[in-house]
């Protein structure tokens, strides 16, 4: 508000500045013909008073209209009439200020060079006023171009965490499903290990980012979850540079990338697997990477299935409008995925 306030005085002081000088130095013109100050002052009031009116006028009407590539001689009419009531005005109004026969008789023989120097003034203020008010149009099309695309924005990662948890959500009680048969205790201890889970994740804004220590302790929980269900089967490997703990990252980025690693590390073999978590500061990056076994004559990690990488990576663009940030390698039987988080 001070800001705008600021501006409309600068604005307000170079426009009273302008008519001032304007009027000095027609009254200057007048004088150096040989009429006194009164006549001359007189002739530059009058006149430069009309003038700023024509302007405010041609100002203000393009304010709201802006002629066509086709239209514009009309605003050249409209500026020679505007100039030539200007002359008429005050070839009409002058002699209630001055009773002169001879400034008379001057003023009639200067009417001509009057006209083309107010058409030039308006003309000129009409320039200004078309590029002026088409710019600040370009602006306010920028703004609300910018405005949509980021509501936009929002409004598809909103839907892709509404995808995410009940994605885990129906997994998770498939689980529970599938052990309260043969083992309740442990389908309870699930129970409440999915409270915990699904608490955290809805006490967080969609939008802000959480640290890494934050990021972990959900996935923790998470692998709690799956480790009820495959018991012994799984165990996890969480390594974490000190340097990262405070970095910041989107929340619930990492959880499904664990799921796609459970499911391809564990869904194909009855072997025993570990799953490795390691996080560490690299040039303002926060680098992530997650790896687990795979069978490569059954699983095929490259393509991945349902929300896992495709979702995070349609996320990490949404957010950095980058799609380099998402890495899958295989190797040795170990399928590698690494995320890569700008720290801004």
């Amino acid at each position: 508000m001070a800001s705008h306030q600021s501006t409309f005085s600068k604005i307000a002081y170079a426009l009273i500045t302008c008519f001032i000088v304007w009027v000095g130095v027609q009254a200057y013109i007048i004088e150096s013909f040989g009429y006194n100050w009164y006549i001359a002052g007189a002739d530059g009031m009058v006149n430069t008073v009309l003038l700023s009116c024509a302007c405010w006028l041609i100002n203000n009407n393009l304010r709201y209209y802006r002629p066509g590539e086709k239209s514009y001689i009309n605003l050249l009419v409209w500026c020679g009439v505007l100039a030539g009531l200007c002359v008429f005005i005050s070839r009409w109004s002058l002699p209630y200020f001055v009773d002169d026969k001879t400034y008379e008789g001057f003023y009639s023989q200067s009417l001509t060079i009057r006209f083309f120097i107010n058409f030039l003034i308006i003309g000129c203020m009409a320039m200004v006023s078309v590029v002026w008010f088409t710019q600040l149009d370009q602006k306010e099309n920028e703004k609300r171009k910018t405005d949509a695309e980021r509501l936009a924005r929002e409004a598809e990662l909103y839907n892709l965490r509404q995808q995410l948890q009940p994605h885990f959500l129906f997994n998770s009680l498939n689980s529970i499903n599938a052990l309260i048969g043969i083992r309740p205790d442990e389908a309870r201890k699930m129970i409440h290990q999915l409270s915990d889970f699904l608490r955290g994740t809805l006490k967080k804004d969609d939008q802000a980012p959480v640290t890494l220590t934050e990021e972990l302790h959900q996935v923790q929980l998470y692998l709690d979850i799956e480790k009820v269900r495959f018991g012994h089967r799984l165990s996890a490997e969480v390594s974490c540079d000190g340097k990262c703990e405070d970095m910041m990252m989107p929340a619930m980025l990492l959880q499904p990338i664990v799921e796609n690693s459970i499911k391809f590390g564990l869904y194909d073999t009855t072997e025993d697997v570990t799953i490795s978590i390691r996080a560490e500061a690299s040039d303002n990056y926060l680098v992530l990477m997650v790896q687990n076994p795979y069978d490569a004559q059954t699983s095929r990690p490259m393509k991945g299935t349902g929300f896992g990488l495709s979702g995070v990576q349609r996320r990490l663009y949404l957010l950095f409008a980058r799609n380099d940030l998402v890495e899958t390698h295989t190797a040795d039987d170990v399928f590698t995925t690494i995320i890569k988080i700008p720290q801004v």
